[in-house]
């Protein structure tokens, strides 16, 4: 079997939403500057009232046997590197042949070693799986040796929720209510915002604490916009409200001041967001810099990569939690790991109605669980019914 062709096409529907679909965004390291300070989310087109525009583009692998393997959703700029860099080493070659694959690929952009480039190598590597796993007829996490379980325990993150108080308790209760034991919120505040940002900041996990009382875990997202001192002063004045961790409290390439805050506080560390590869994401366990590894399937290297991720940590006892951007793969990755190194997935509820929204079989926590499909592949397949407009992409 040989791979024929890349194809990357764009798909567009309507999501009918009463109400505000992004209530609030994350704080960003850009909003030191006071003009990136005010700017809202953005990151939906509203059409009209209960209305948004939803487009989403894929990555599809073709071959000579007729199997195909599809990734997504991605960005134009992955898809213009696939287009240009990427897709000419794939044609003609093997595409069970991963491995391999994805060996010739990194050696041919040694200055795409991180960031869009590698986001870029992801998607094709998660295609290729998805190609494979219909091949042999099996559910991806099969290839890779699981289940080691039927069903996997979900946290709820909760990026663009708002942040005002009676609104964050009335939401952390609901996610209870649904099952969950976990969630994440995201902070709004730094360092540039003084004692009053401060003071919101514990507002906010008070308020989720007072909500969910102590058998909940509670996991608080700075988004590498924090520094050293400010880190530290927060983890002592949040102390008291024993959260899980805090994440990503410095930009990513501050390795040395991630150990440093790890060092200085009683709460867990995490951080890797925002790393690729086994060198990267290696870099932060020989530092001690951190509690949990959170690379994203979609961004630090695929599934290949993921689990050379995994083995890595596995011997330095550190959990891999991935980043739930992309929770069709992701669950694949989780089934097929000890619970001591993957124990948990994260579900980025907003995020994931998004990413998920063309897709046929869309993966859903019930009571705070999500449980593993036995269709061939990722379980990648397009819901024609959704899909108003598909064309590809040109450039």
């Amino acid at each position: 079997m040989k791979i024929t062709a890349v194809r990357l096409f764009e798909v567009r529907g309507r999501m009918a939403f009463a109400g505000e679909f992004w209530e609030e965004r994350l704080i960003r390291p850009i909003d030191i500057y006071p003009e990136h300070k005010v700017e809202g989310p953005g990151w939906l087109s509203r059409i009209e009232d209960g209305l948004y525009e939803m487009r989403s583009q894929f990555c599809e692998i073709e071959t000579d046997e007729g199997v195909t393997g599809l990734g997504g959703p991605i960005t134009a700029d992955q898809a213009f590197i696939i287009r240009h860099q990427l897709a000419p080493l794939l044609i003609g070659h093997d595409p069970l042949a991963t491995e391999r694959i994805w060996d010739r690929l990194y050696r041919s952009m040694v200055h795409g070693r991180k960031g869009t480039p590698m986001m870029a190598l992801s998607v094709v590597d998660c295609a290729l799986w998805d190609l494979k796993g219909k091949w042999a007829g099996v559910p991806v996490y099969r290839l890779l040796g699981g289940p080691v379980r039927d069903t996997i325990p979900a946290y709820a993150s909760m990026l663009g929720y708002s942040l005002e108080p009676a609104l964050v308790a009335q939401r952390a209760k609901a996610m209870v209510a649904r099952g969950y034991r976990a969630m994440k919120w995201f902070f709004r505040e730094g360092p540039t915002d003084g004692q009053a940002g401060i003071a919101r900041n514990v507002e906010l996990v008070r308020t989720l604490r007072e909500a969910v009382g102590p058998d909940i875990d509670i996991m608080l997202d700075c988004w590498m916009s924090w520094d050293v001192p400010y880190t530290i002063e927060m983890a002592r004045r949040l102390a008291p409200y024993e959260p899980r961790w805090l994440e990503e409290p410095v930009l990513p390439d501050k390795i040395p001041q991630y150990a440093e805050i790890r060092r200085a506080v009683t709460t867990p560390i995490a951080g890797g967001e925002h790393e690729y590869t086994r060198w990267g994401l290696k870099a932060l366990m020989d530092a001690g810099a951190v509690d949990v590894l959170q690379p994203d399937i979609y961004w630090a290297g695929g599934i290949s990569e993921m689990l050379k991720i995994c083995a890595l940590a596995s011997a330095y006892d550190l959990p891999v939690i991935p980043h739930g951007h992309s929770v069709p793969a992701t669950i694949h990755l989780i089934a097929s790991q000890p619970v001591t190194t993957c124990p948990v997935l994260e579900y980025l509820d907003k995020w994931n109605t998004i990413h998920q929204f063309f897709l046929k079989d869309r993966i859903e926590p019930v009571d705070g669980k999500v449980g593993l499909s036995t269709q061939p592949g990722i379980g990648m397949a397009l819901d024609e019914s959704r899909i108003e407009v598909m064309e590809d992409l040109r450039f």
